[in-house]
């Protein structure tokens, strides 16, 4: 599509530009080819209005036609005199047609003193409307550039947040069948249970999983229905005490958000504690457009490192930095038996 003539506003400043040109091609008919001011107007501006749609076939060769190409402005000149000649001829049939009006005698003899004018700034004039195309031109593939670097971040940090998902399930996975493992020899009834709950938990899990974002109720939900895979292994070694806001309900999140913090209480918390433990999880708005959730368990200071401490946590953070950048903040305690996670999102509504 033609950059001006496929825009109305375009097309009229366009069109504004040349009422200047006009008067300047007035004044030198004036003073170099001898006419009288109103022979010059009746000239001049319809002539500038023709050759204005004239110019703007500059668009095609200019679209065609590199401008690092070391004949381009070769060809753009030879196109300039045709055109300039074009202009000339309907100078010739204009004056000519205006020459039959009494008021206009004679003219097409006086006009024949404006064709080395006509020529001259008729070569410039397109020489102008080209260097304007290319501009257009070098505008549009700048957007085009800036809108194609866009979709290719977008589709990066898609990825990334696929990639980071798909670390959840297995991770979790891995620790429920070690648990199962453990029940089938000491209490198969329970394992059957556990194997019941766990697949809930992954239906719900392929609903939602998917999503770019789900409301807090939902990721509660979800975390309830992992914790009652989790009570079936500890029975009431395992203890929850959670405080959420309602209002924060429906503010939404990224998808299994929570889940890795609280799998991290129970396997680096609860599990190494003989008497069992306790999760805190607090959730509420501090500020009207900040969501701050809190994941507090108590865990063994004595208790040796297991293997695969901090995946959960890394993968939150990546998660948050994808899905947030700069505006999400992620806080990591642990004192005096007691390890605390705290994040702060902005608030988000469907």
């Amino acid at each position: 599509m033609h950059p001006i003539l496929g825009h109305f506003r375009r097309l009229v400043l366009y069109l504004a530009a040349w009422g200047p040109l006009s008067a300047i091609l007035i004044y030198l008919f004036v003073y170099l080819a001898g006419l009288s001011w109103a022979r010059a107007a009746a000239v001049a501006v319809p002539l500038c209005l023709i050759y204005a749609f004239v110019c703007l076939s500059a668009w095609y060769p200019s679209r065609s036609i590199s401008i690092e190409n070391s004949g381009s402005w070769l060809a753009h000149l030879i196109a300039a005199a045709v055109a300039s000649l074009i202009w000339i001829a309907a100078a010739r049939v204009l004056s000519s047609f205006l020459s039959g009006f009494s008021i206009f005698s004679g003219l097409d003899r006086q006009a024949s003193r404006t064709y080395p004018i006509l020529f001259g700034s008729g070569i410039l004039l397109y020489l102008l409307a080209v260097s304007l195309f290319y501009v257009l031109l070098s505008n549009q593939a700048a957007i085009e550039a800036e809108k194609r670097e866009v979709e290719a971040r977008a589709l990066a940090r898609e990825s990334e947040l696929k990639a980071l998902k798909t670390q959840v399930n297995p991770h979790f996975l891995f620790n429920c069948l070690n648990s199962i493992s453990a029940l089938t020899s000491s209490d198969p009834a329970k394992a059957r249970e556990m194997c019941v709950l766990l697949a809930e938990f992954l239906r719900k899990t392929l609903g939602l999983g998917e999503k770019p974002r789900i409301p807090l109720r939902d990721e509660l939900a979800l975390l309830h229905a992992y914790l009652s895979v989790e009570q079936i292994r500890f029975g009431p070694r395992l203890k929850l005490e959670e405080n959420t806001d309602s209002a924060s309900l429906e503010n939404m999140l990224p998808p299994l958000l929570l889940q890795p913090l609280v799998e991290n209480a129970v396997r680096h918390g609860i599990a190494q504690l003989p008497e069992g433990g306790w999760i805190r999880i607090e959730i509420g708005q501090p500020e009207p457009e900040r969501l701050a959730i809190a994941v507090e368990n108590n865990f063994d200071p004595e208790a040796p490192r297991r293997k695969g401490v901090g995946l959960g946590l890394r993968n939150v953070q990546q998660r948050l930095q994808t899905s947030y950048g700069d505006r999400a903040r992620i806080d990591v305690r642990a004192s005096q038996g007691r390890f605390l996670v705290s994040l702060n999102l902005p608030v988000e509504r469907d």
